[in-house]
Formats: C-alpha cells, sequence, structure tokens
C-alpha cells in the first residue's frame, strides 16, 4: 500500500525546485534595486572566497539605489573590483566609506534578453519537475515488480504523482509570468 509519504517525498522534491527557481529569480533585476543581485559576487577574505553581502551591510535608500557598506574597511576597493568585474554592468562610486550602486533603468532590448532568462529558469525548472515525477514512477513501477502493491495501486500513484506535478508546473508558469510582467511592467 502506498502511503501518504511516498508522495510527500517526492512533493517536497519538486517543492525545493520551486524555490531554488524564486532563488535564481530573485538575483535577476526588475528596474528596482534588489540587494539579492550582490549574492554571488564573492571577494577574497582571509584566505577564503565569501559573498561580499557577509563582509557589509546592503541597503536601499532609493528605487534604483544600493548602498554597501563593508564591516572592514580594508575590502571596500576589493569589493569594488569584484562588483566592476560582475555581470551587473555597473561601476559603483567609492566615497571611501560606502558604495553607491545606481541601476539604471532598463532598456526594452535588456527587458528583452532578462525575460529569455526567466524563461529558461522556468523551463529548467518544469525539466527537474518532470524528472521527479519520472523517478517516482519508476519507484511505483518497481514497488509493483517486487509485489510490494498491486497494479491498481500503482495506477493511483501515477495518478496521483501526475496531479502534484500539473500542480508544481502550474506554479513555476505563475512565478515565471508574475516575473515577465514585473520585467515588462517597468
Amino acid at each position: 500500500m502506498i502511503s501518504k509519504s511516498d508522495y510527500n517525498v517526492y512533493s517536497d522534491k519538486m517543492d525545493k525546485t520551486i524555490s531554488v527557481l524564486k532563488e535564481n529569480l530573485a538575483e535577476i533585476r526588475a528596474g528596482r534595486a534588489n540587494p539579492s543581485v550582490l549574492n554571488k559576487i564573492t571577494i577574497e577574505y582571509y584566505g577564503t572566497e565569501t559573498p561580499i553581502t557577509q563582509v557589509g551591510n546592503v541597503s536601499v535608500p532609493e528605487a534604483r539605489m544600493l548602498v554597501f557598506t563593508p564591516w572592514d574597511a580594508s575590502v571596500l576597493k576589493e569589493v569594488e573590483k569584484a562588483i566592476q568585474k560582475s555581470e551587473l554592468g555597473i561601476n559603483p562610486n567609492n566615497d571611501g566609506k560606502t558604495l553607491k550602486l545606481v541601476f539604471p533603468p532598463l532598456t526594452e532590448e535588456r527587458r528583452i534578453e532578462l525575460t529569455k532568462s526567466v524563461k529558461k529558469y522556468g523551463e529548467d525548472a518544469k525539466v527537474a519537475i518532470r524528472a521527479i515525477r519520472r523517478d517516482a514512477v519508476d519507484a511505483f513501477k518497481d514497488m509493483k515488480k517486487k509485489s510490494e502493491i498491486t497494479e491498481d495501486d500503482q495506477k493511483v500513484a501515477e495518478k496521483e504523482i501526475q496531479n502534484i506535478t500539473d500542480k508544481h508546473i502550474a506554479e513555476v508558469d505563475k512565478i515565471v509570468a508574475d516575473k515577465e510582467k514585473d520585467l515588462m511592467d517597468i
């Protein structure tokens, strides 16, 4: 017999895929300054690659500006270089104590480019969810082969996994559509 926890394992994996999608989309800037765009930028700090968000404070004083204030002033130059080398395409203003990052308004061309990235992240998430569904179906087929469940149980399980998959795919579509709308409405 198949228990609710058998389904929950796969549903939880799909939930994790969606949370990764949300993290990835948060890093795509949509016209307004978002501190998460700095999450993947690292510097060497005491011999260790460290995200810059762990060596200072990031604030959003205005809609299109981030201010980075390091806890240790000696890292300011290195953080500035790391931001310049990143894919942000922003040249920070260094006043000796803080870095100001002013985000220009997005051009139509850049919005279209970002929308394509959003769609790709969405497709990747759907592929991952479908792979989880395939793993679940294979697991239920194995249970059937080992006579742990009946053929009817297998069919019910496959239908239930498909329902869970459909729900998660719909959620991915909604998240992607919301992000695309966010990008195009600026």
